[in-house]
């Protein structure tokens, strides 16, 4: 534990599932006054939701993010995403203790700690890795950035010395911490993404940096063995740096299987997640298992029975000769072109939604050699636009079904409709799970006869 809320007055900053996670956290660990506070104001909130705790005493300030809310705070819990706000800077030059909802978590855990971050994949291999440390007999918590807030999972036998604790973490989550310590640091990719926030890739990187800044000699880094900026910050950190993918690596492939310790060998066909970056993904999780105990054969077993998540290169029909595939979770470029690369077959790719900054053009020149046509939806249309100029056909739709309807038209028998947006979804829909949902609906109406 490196610090406490008992007996001091907290703030919470965004009203979401970790913002009530953190509040929640802070009344059972004795904090004397606890408020979370929210632009939102009063009228958009459902505030009978949270009876329980505001029985337990805890307070809304809703509305904005005023200097008066934060006057007598000893310590200021920011969620993920909540952008720079000049109250928050005031308070922390003053000296009020600024943290984020795992750096809180963390002071009342006692288990190791296995951290996933990246630009892509994280989800895919957060849950394979918590499948393989559940299946080698360890109580596991697996969430962080994916489902479960961990705040909510502290006092449970999984954050415990004898149990794991799995967590994904975003670079928004990873800003917010200065003694988090994983005890096997997973760093998967860098590519540009949220640009729109850290207006560079260097300070990108930086903030996914983090995720080595408190861990000492005996703790683990876990990295790319292709990837030279994130080995270079691996290096610069305390931890011992394990590298995947290569010739020399721990985990690597041999004879078109997967190879590791203990006996691991796992052939490459045989891995119930497809696509080429997936394989990657996979030696990552089967190097960080290992590492935090898990044992070979539980570490097989992962490998060959789990087939991915939810709206990551999910099959949805085929329809007429063609696949439509929904890769809403590819919320960035670099994810829309792994998704692409995974298609064996031409694409009539959907792409569109809120733009989170960067470039397009590593996606169009993909395009040009995949592509069938694009047809594009949401914010980023005329960015989209742009970027494809005579590259490639495009057409522009006004909602996913429409979206959907123009792919089937434009796709010949032998093709993929894929959704992978290279974009956010916050400008349509609540998450790219709803997006996804959209999608599967709107192409399964196709096969119910709802023909373009």
């Amino acid at each position: 534990m490196n610090g406490t809320v008992r007996g001091k007055r907290v703030v919470v900053v965004g009203l979401g599932l970790s913002g009530i996670a953190a509040a929640r956290r802070c009344l059972a660990e004795g904090a004397v006054h606890v408020t979370v506070n929210d632009r939102r104001g009063p009228g958009e909130v459902d505030l009978s939701r949270y009876g329980d705790l505001t029985r337990r005493g805890l307070e809304f300030a809703l509305g904005g993010h005023d200097d008066a809310v934060f006057a007598e705070a000893d310590i200021i819990v920011l969620s993920p995403g909540v952008p720079p706000l000049e109250a928050v800077a005031r308070s922390k030059a003053r000296g009020v203790l600024v943290v984020g909802e795992l750096e809180l978590a963390s002071w009342y855990v006692d288990a190791p700690v296995i951290a996933i971050t990246g630009t892509n994949g994280k989800s895919t291999v957060t849950t394979m890795l918590g499948e393989m440390l559940e299946a080698s007999g360890y109580a596991t918590f697996t969430g962080g950035n994916l489902g479960t807030p961990w705040c909510d999972a502290v006092g449970h036998e999984a954050t415990t010395q004898g149990g794991r604790c799995v967590i994904e973490a975003s670079s928004y989550q990873l800003e917010a911490t200065e003694h988090f310590r994983p005890f096997v640091a997973v760093w998967l990719n860098l590519t540009a993404d949220h640009l729109d926030r850290y207006g560079s890739m260097a300070a990108y990187g930086s903030a996914k940096a983090r995720i080595f800044l408190a861990q000492r000699r005996g703790d683990h880094a876990v990295v790319p063995a292709d990837d030279p900026v994130v080995i270079a910050f691996a290096r610069a950190g305390a931890a011992q740096v394990h590298t995947w993918g290569g010739e020399h690596s721990v985990v690597r492939i041999v004879d078109d299987a997967i190879v590791g310790p203990g006996g691991l060998r796992v052939p490459v066909a045989d891995v119930g997640i497809k696509g080429a970056h997936n394989i990657g993904n996979a030696m990552a999780a089967a190097l960080a298992a290992h590492l935090a105990g898990a044992t070979a054969s539980a570490i097989t077993r992962t490998l060959r029975s789990f087939s991915g998540l939810p709206h990551r290169m999910q099959r949805v029909i085929e329809h007429a000769g063609v696949v439509y595939v929904d890769d809403s979770k590819a919320t960035n470029v670099g994810a829309a072109q792994k998704a692409l690369e995974g298609v064996d077959r031409p694409v009539v790719l959907i792409a569109g939604g809120r733009d989170k900054g960067g470039s397009y053009e590593p996606l169009v020149e993909l395009l040009r050699v995949k592509g069938r046509a694009v047809v594009l939806l949401g914010e980023a249309t005329p960015l989209l636009a742009e970027a494809l100029g005579t590259s490639v056909p495009f057409e522009e739709a006004t909602d996913m079904q429409d979206a959907v309807r123009r792919a089937a038209a434009l796709a010949r028998p032998g093709d993929c409709v894929l959704l992978a947006p290279a974009c956010s979804s916050l400008d349509m829909y609540k998450s790219y799970a709803e997006r996804g949902d959209a999608f599967a609906e709107a192409a399964r109406g196709l096969r119910a006869g709802d023909t373009p």
